[in-house]
Order: structure tokens, then C-alpha cells, then sequence
């Protein structure tokens, strides 16, 4: 089989600490197959959301390990997680996050100015993949002229941007109506296919989700469901909640017995009360970029419409 493009081992995110501590994540193992499409389905408060901003070095976890392409990445320094994050990933939200006041092709070029790429080569990529989207002829125009269908197609672009390895889709239907929504699940899936591209998609849509090919249900800090199509079952990873690595794992030297009931890991508690440590300090780059999405969300929730 071939080397996860991502893989989580013994992960653990904890908020705070005494009697205001949140274990938000118990210990998870798992892996995500390159070219897989997977749902990260739960109910408000199942850490969902959580695994999918450690998942995308968005955040630290407070134990245990992400890696990408079987690179432990957890323990990089702050500008290199920020460097390694624009380069390998895609992200499209609900919220849009777009700078209002600035052209499409100057919010999908976004990516591309933070890695120093010279402004004609952003022009001529921004301008290639908007018309994959078909959204080329809207390139001049400002974000918050568009429709919120307009807009999410803009955010997949910007996505695209840097021909990532994953996407990260949150909720990236969540303020469009049926028909559009529809029609940004296709292009999504249409990438997915036609790229190879890994999909993963946080969502409460049922039908949404069923569109993937493996499903990884929530509950409480913890997968509590591992469900693949029956196509890709034989390539899907078992997830194992609170263990421990094996001796050829990303914790080399460390062995935990199987069950042998279950051939899994046997589980073991997480960390007693560690701190969860300060998120790593932001790039002066990541800093504007930040700054400048902020900026956009707002102009956004004044403006943002739902149609196609």
C-alpha cells in the first residue's frame, strides 16, 4: 500500500485545563490514502472541525502526531508549517473569506503572491485556472459583486492556485441554495476524479457526504465510525481511537499489543493534564494574509448572496 498522504497517530487536542479543561480530541490513529475523498461527519461539539484544522496544520495539537507523506510535520518551525501549508493544501470554506475589495483574480492569485511567484506568472496561472471554472470573464470584477455561488467557485480557484495535494472543504455548501450547491459539489468531485486530487470535507450534509467514498463518523472526541464504498474498502486505513504507534510507526520504538479480538492496538489513556501549548507564532506574511481574510470575512457577511 502505498505511504498515507495523511496520517495521524495517538492525536490529542485538549482546551484549557482543571476544571474548565475540553479533551476536544481523544487520541485518534488513522490514515487518508492519496486520491481518497473522505466525510468528517458529527454533531456540533464532536471535534469534526477540530481534527480538520490539525489535519491542515492550522492549529498544534496538544499530543501526538501529523504527518504528510510520511513526514512527521508537527514539530516544523512556525514559517515552515506556514510555507509547507500553501504549498500541499487547498481550502474552501463556507464563509468565502475573500477580500471584497480586491478582483477575482487578485483574491485566487492570493496563494501565489504569499510564495513570491512574479506578478505576470500569477496573472497568466490566476487567469488559466478561472477559466477552468468558468469564471475567467468575472476576473476584473470585485469579489463583492459576485453571487455566493460566484464566490465559492472563486474560492475553489484560489484553492487550485497551487495544484494542491489535499483540498480541505469546510461546510462548502453551507450558505448556497440546492441548485448551487449542487453544482459546486460537482466541480469539487469533477477535481477529485479528473486530478486525483484528496478531498476532505467536514460537513452535516448527508447527502454531501454520501457522495465520498469513505465516511469518518465523530462522536465525543473520537472516530466512532470508519465507513468506506464497497470499491475502495480494500484501500481504506482502520482508525484506531486512543493508542499508542506501533514499532514501525511514526513512533519508532514504542509498541503497544494488539487486541486479539480486534488485531488493533489496544487503547490507553490519554495524556493527565498537559497543557495545551500556545499555537506557534504567525509568519510576518501569514500575519497580513490572516489580517486581510478577516477583512474579507466581514465585508462578506455584509454582502454575500446565495445563487448561482
Amino acid at each position: 500500500m502505498s505511504t498515507p498522504v495523511l496520517e495521524t497517530e495517538n492525536l490529542v487536542k485538549i482546551y484549557g485545563r482543571g476544571p474548565s479543561r475540553f479533551d476536544a480530541l481523544k487520541g485518534l490513529t488513522f490514515e487518508i490514502h492519496r486520491g481518497e475523498s473522505v466525510a468528517i461527519v458529527g454533531k456540533s461539539g464532536s471535534g469534526k472541525s477540530t481534527l480538520m484544522h490539525l489535519l491542515a496544520l492550522l492549529d498544534a495539537p496538544t499530543a501526538g502526531v501529523v504527518a504528510l507523506d510520511g513526514r512527521p510535520v508537527t514539530q516544523l518551525k512556525p514559517a515552515a508549517v506556514s510555507d509547507l501549508r500553501n504549498e500541499a493544501f487547498g481550502f474552501v470554506f463556507q464563509q468565502f473569506f475573500l477580500n471584497a475589495q480586491q478582483t477575482v483574480l487578485e483574491n485566487v492569485t492570493l496563494p501565489l503572491k504569499i510564495a513570491g511567484v512574479p506578478r505576470a506568472e500569477r496573472r497568466r496561472r490566476g487567469l488559466e485556472v478561472l477559466r477552468q471554472l468558468e469564471m475567467d470573464s468575472k476576473a476584473g470584477n470585485k469579489a463583492n459583486d459576485l453571487s455566493g455561488g460566484q464566490k465559492q467557485r472563486v474560492c475553489i480557484a484560489r484553492a487550485l492556485i497551487n495544484d494542491p495535494s489535499v483540498i480541505f472543504a469546510d461546510e462548502p455548501t453551507g450558505n448556497l441554495d440546492s441548485a448551487t450547491s449542487r453544482v459546486v459539489e460537482d466541480i469539487l468531485f469533477g477535481l477529485h476524479r479528473e486530478r486525483g486530487i484528496t478531498l476532505v470535507i467536514v460537513t452535516h450534509d448527508d447527502d454531501l457526504a454520501a457522495r465520498c467514498q469513505r465516511r469518518l463518523s465523530m462522536q465525543d472526541g473520537r472516530i466512532i465510525g470508519d465507513d468506506a464504498a464497497p470499491e475502495t474498502a480494500a484501500a481504506s486505513a482502520s482508525v484506531t481511537e486512543t493508542a499508542t504507534a506501533t514499532a514501525t510507526g511514526l513512533y519508532p520504538g514504542r509498541h503497544t499489543p494488539s487486541s486479539p479480538a480486534t488485531g488493533r492496538h489496544a487503547a490507553v489513556p490519554p495524556p493527565a493534564e498537559p497543557e495545551a501549548p500556545a499555537p506557534p507564532p504567525l509568519s510576518r506574511r501569514e500575519r497580513r494574509r490572516l489580517e486581510s481574510e478577516a477583512a474579507a470575512g466581514r465585508a462578506d457577511r455584509r454582502g454575500e448572496g446565495g445563487h448561482a
